[in-house]
């Protein structure tokens, strides 16, 4: 696999959704967000996402310049329509205002429908970490296709439904979860497929509902399996709840509808901390925390016991520095897109 800088992935990500139609603004926003999951060691969600985003868009399943929309508000609550657009941009929009609403009331809350696949969930909730708030946000898939299967079941219900929350500190590096509630993200299989690499069983079940190590079955009538392993009846909770709030809350409703269109509901949520305790010993107390995790002794097999996110933060200083690996499978897919919308020399690809 050949690397590349974030810079080149940045300049490419951008050529590609401005020939094909997107507005700079969208273009900017979506690569930025797709080469940060890159650097935070999550490929599943970075540059491999980008000729999907074209071929939604080719779909007339993702509208460039969509408007933002807000369809009822309060001082301290929001319902937004993202009118189908790219949903890193509507997202982001939305959670900068309710980080605006949660500094003037202390609690705010937002529900957002109708928009393209939001990426990696922490992209919004370290926006709030970073305004020395508490961010939580939880998204689910609308009514496309279902990738997961209840617990006990064989045949796919239910979303990944992602859940992220990210908590301010004093810390290098941010203490933030971000996972979804089945076994794994379906980018991730997508990228072991991509890579010709098997995948751990616990992860998939092929069409008969068997466990499998091949992640091919995934898209053969195979499904993902609940978060959890033996005990997947608490990720398959989690994924019901995430439903309700992104689903039933904003109107989406559940199941699947016709038409096969990505459309990520989402919920989120922004605690200014300041309005329950002194921001300063709190950013602290929580840095003492994350230490006193890490001093935690090492169970055999293991190095070190690292805090929520801090894995992330490692494998963004070693990108950063020393580039991102790209499969040929996906650097390929670029190629080819780049040729395609006619932007292949200038970019001396």
């Amino acid at each position: 696999m050949a690397k590349f800088m974030a810079a080149r992935l940045i300049e490419i990500g951008e050529a590609l959704f401005t020939a094909a139609g997107a507005t700079q603004e969208e273009a900017q926003t979506v690569t930025r967000l797709c080469v940060e999951a890159n650097l935070a060691g999550h490929d599943s969600h970075g540059i491999i996402r980008v000729t999907d985003y074209v071929e939604r868009m080719k779909k007339g399943h993702i509208v460039s310049g969509a408007k933002f929309e807000i369809k009822q508000e309060t001082s301290n609550t929001t319902v937004v329509d993202g009118n189908w657009g790219f949903g890193y941009v509507i997202t982001e929009k939305a959670m900068q205002l309710t980080i605006d609403k949660a500094r003037k009331t202390g609690v705010a809350a937002a529900t957002v429908a109708r928009q393209g696949h939001i990426g990696r969930l922490a992209s919004y909730t370290l926006m709030a970490a970073e305004n020395n708030m508490i961010g939580l946000i939880v998204a689910d898939s609308g009514r496309s296709p279902k990738q997961v299967v209840p617990f006990g079941g064989k045949a796919p219900r239910l979303g990944t439904n992602p859940i992220s929350v990210a908590i301010p500190s004093n810390l290098a590096g941010p203490l933030f979860i971000d996972f979804a509630t089945s076994a794994v993200a379906g980018g991730k299989i997508s990228l072991a497929v991509a890579r010709n690499e098997k995948i751990p069983v616990g992860w998939v079940i092929d069409s008969e509902g068997r466990q499998t190590s091949d992640p091919t079955q995934h898209k053969q009538g195979g499904a993902l399996l609940p978060l959890g392993g033996s005990e997947g009846y608490k990720g398959y909770g989690l994924a019901v709840i995430v439903e309700v709030l992104c689903g039933l809350l904003t109107g989406l409703g559940f199941g699947v509808e016709p038409t096969g269109r990505h459309n990520d509901g989402c919920f989120m949520a922004v605690f200014d901390v300041e309005k329950f305790h002194a921001l300063a010993p709190f950013k602290q107390e929580v840095t003492d925390f994350a230490k006193y995790l890490n001093d935690t002794p090492p169970a055999d097999g293991f190095k070190r016991v690292l805090y929520p996110g801090e894995i992330e933060y490692q494998a963004e200083l070693d990108r950063k520095a020393n580039g991102v690996e790209i499969e040929d499978k996906t650097w390929g897919k670029i190629t080819a897109l780049a040729a395609e919308l006619g932007v292949k020399e200038k970019l001396k690809l």
